[in-house]
């Protein structure tokens, strides 16, 4: 039986219609598209590093660079991953993962909102021996800052992101 040029035009905008509905339905998945997340600073983005919890972390510094061995100097730093600090340490080290650069250079290195204060947030501890310890850490990402050095060398800083689990001691070597 032929197809009338009427039922298949009427027939295309049927479909068209049922499409145009079906792409605007409510679907189970995560969303239209990536989400921007700001990079500004936001004290409730820290707000959960703030809070005791069960987690540690045991670190120990063992970095050798053209022969040289380093060793810490100075306190050990923990600070809380948000948009706004791996914004600047992306800027800083050029990575969010790890990194271990000369001081002069991170120091050089400009960031966004410099005077945003989120010093309050960082945790630090004394790192001796090469040896440093955290304690009572909620669960959640950080960045592990650690300034080392090697006789006449020029000092360098270490950082590399983790992740603290409620009851598990976390072991890295920087």
């Amino acid at each position: 039986m032929p197809i009338s040029l009427r039922t298949l035009t009427l027939s295309s905008l049927a479909a068209a219609a049922l499409a145009a509905t079906a792409a605007c339905a409510p679907t189970t998945g995560s969303g239209p598209g990536p989400m921007v997340e700001s990079t500004a600073f936001n004290a409730a983005d820290f707000a959960w590093s703030g809070m005791n919890g069960t987690g540690s972390v045991n670190g120990r510094i063992d970095y050798t660079q053209n022969g040289n061995r380093y060793t810490c100097t100075g306190s050990v730093a923990l600070t809380p991953v948000t948009p706004y600090t791996r914004a600047r340490f992306r800027n800083l080290y050029g990575s969010t993962e790890k990194a271990a650069l000369p001081e002069s250079v991170v120091r050089a290195r400009t960031v966004p909102d410099p005077n945003a204060d989120y010093r309050s947030y960082v945790r630090s501890s004394t790192c001796a021996n090469n040896r440093f310890q955290f304690s009572n850490l909620p669960a959640g990402e950080w960045f592990v800052i650690a300034p080392v050095s090697a006789g006449g060398e020029e000092r360098v800083v270490m950082m590399q992101r983790i992740r603290t689990r409620d009851g598990a001691s976390l072991e890295i070597t920087l």
